[in-house]
């Protein structure tokens, strides 16, 4: 069964305009972008005349508004959804994967030597089949959202399998290995890195692909607007967003 996340979720935008999320603030960049992963309407609504029939969650607004202006998601959508479908791995779940390890940022590179959108060690590329040739390096095929992409969803459709029921444990062997989950018991290991990692990913799922009553209440018209201040110019990076009242504007959809 699928372990839903009950965390806080924060989020700060770097020099480079990446968007880093974390379950707990680790420093003082990042503010606090949505608390909890359940939508309470007495907590989650901006103040002011609502529409009949129902509220809009403003934390699944402000999540929905990262992905419909960022330029960095936008140009590799079309590889999460070739990868989601052909490895049977919600896509939703790779965005919330994707926006955790990298920020949507094909370039980064980890002190651990993790490559791209993914974050994926040559070493497991090389289990899963990418190897050099006489043009790229491993590291530099990585480096590339149309390699990338599919070999890191290859990994998580196999710890998907690997720990079956258990999405939690699966994400904590995507961030720690699955050998540490092994020897922790098959449990997340008391890793405070992987802990908050799980807990990241599972909080950005939930807000991505939350329970289908929120996902109703998301599809009907609309009175909120997202005035969208800040950010990084040409940068996938989370600008300062604050909701207004408005008429009959509906939700940006990020998958269009």
């Amino acid at each position: 069964m699928q372990q839903m996340a009950h965390a806080d979720l924060w989020a700060f935008v770097d020099e480079r305009g990446v968007t880093h999320f974390a379950a707990e603030q680790t420093d003082a960049r990042y503010q606090l972008f949505f608390r909890g992963t359940e939508f309470d309407s007495s907590r989650d609504v901006p103040p002011g005349p609502q529409r009949p029939g129902g509220t809009l969650p403003a934390a699944g607004a402000r999540l929905l508004a990262f992905f419909d202006i960022s330029p960095d998601y936008k140009r590799v959508k079309h590889h999460l959804r070739a990868s989601a479908s052909r490895q049977g791995v919600d896509y939703e779940l790779l965005q919330a994967v994707i926006a955790t390890e990298s920020g949507f940022d094909a370039d980064a590179v980890s002190p651990r030597g993790a490559i791209g959108l993914m974050q994926v060690l040559p070493a497991t590329a090389g289990r899963f089949g990418v190897v050099a040739d006489g043009r790229r390096t491993v590291a530099q095929k990585l480096a590339d959202p149309a390699v990338n992409v599919p070999v890191g969803a290859r990994y998580l459709r196999h710890l998907l399998d690997l720990f079956p029921g258990r999405m939690d444990l699966a994400l904590a062997a995507y961030n720690a290995g699955e050998g540490a989950v092994q020897k922790a018991g098959n449990q997340i290991p008391a890793f405070k890195e992987t802990q908050n990692y799980v807990r990241t990913v599972l909080g950005l799922y939930a807000q991505l692909k939350p329970p289908a009553p929120v996902l109703a209440q998301r599809a009907a018209p609309g009175r909120v607007r997202m005035e969208l201040q800040g950010g990084a110019s040409n940068r996938g990076g989370l600008p300062a967003m604050r909701l207004a009242q408005t008429q009959n504007v509906t939700e940006p959809n990020p998958n269009e």
